[in-house]
């Protein structure tokens, strides 16, 4: 059967966005919980805003808020910088993964729509790309509206988020873990991902236990490409 052309299209923007509606609740907790965080660091509602919408990095949010300190020195933003970095260090993997379908689609419409890059809208489009989806509007209406919600989340915890600062009481935490792993499981195509996910789980576990922090998101994704890589069918 000769490969589909890959096309972008509004229909498939708009089924990309209702895709990721399961998950608005956890997406609308975290980005209160950091509206939260925020405003209790000291932090303005627009620089909230700013760094909410434009760094766009969820977990890597919170680690730079840990290091944040005001007045904010050049060592202070540094190490920011790093620790975000860091954390981000999985989106080489990730959006490596996805050249196959973007890649096929123009420098100038690709680069620009890799800043909607998440975790979530990498799952949905590499699960439809497997199931034979050319349509990268899944990817870009998924990030698009995942990008939007979150940014107006902040809004609310910026000024009541006490009502909701710990997602946990609400069982808001589960909701996206969950989420990726339904995912997860139509993906799953024998050996090859039975072997990489367990080492990838494996690493990441012991590197939580042993080190702390979110050091695991890397070494669990390194050990999970490696794996892949060099297991043969």
């Amino acid at each position: 059967m000769p490969e589909k052309n890959v096309t972008l299209s509004l229909k498939g923007c708009v089924r990309g966005a209702m895709m990721c509606v399961p998950v608005f609740p956890g997406i609308i907790a975290l980005g209160a919980v950091f509206g939260t965080v925020a405003a209790q660091k000291g932090l303005t509602f627009l620089e909230t805003l700013m760094i909410n919408s434009l760094v766009f990095a969820g977990a890597s949010q919170f680690v730079a808020m840990e290091v944040y300190d005001d007045p904010l020195t050049w060592g202070t933003l540094v190490a920011m910088v790093g620790v975000t970095g860091a954390v981000n260090m999985r989106m080489l993997l990730i959006g490596a993964s996805l050249r196959p379908w973007l890649g096929k689609v123009p420098a100038y419409k690709t680069y620009p729509a890799l800043y909607l890059l998440t975790d979530l809208n990498w799952l949905l489009a590499l699960s439809e790309y497997g199931k034979g989806e050319r349509d990268w509007g899944i990817y870009l209406g998924s990030g698009l509206i995942v990008w939007s919600v979150w940014s107006l989340s902040v809004i609310p915890g910026y000024f009541a988020g006490s009502l909701i600062s710990d997602p946990k009481a609400f069982g808001l935490d589960v909701v996206l873990p969950a989420f990726f792993a339904a995912l997860l499981v139509p993906l799953w195509k024998g050996r090859r991902q039975t072997v990489s996910w367990l080492a990838a789980g494996v690493v990441a576990a012991l590197t939580w236990y042993l080190v702390g922090g979110y050091w695991s998101i890397f070494t669990g994704a390194l050990a999970g490409a490696f794996a892949g890589a060099y297991l043969d069918d």
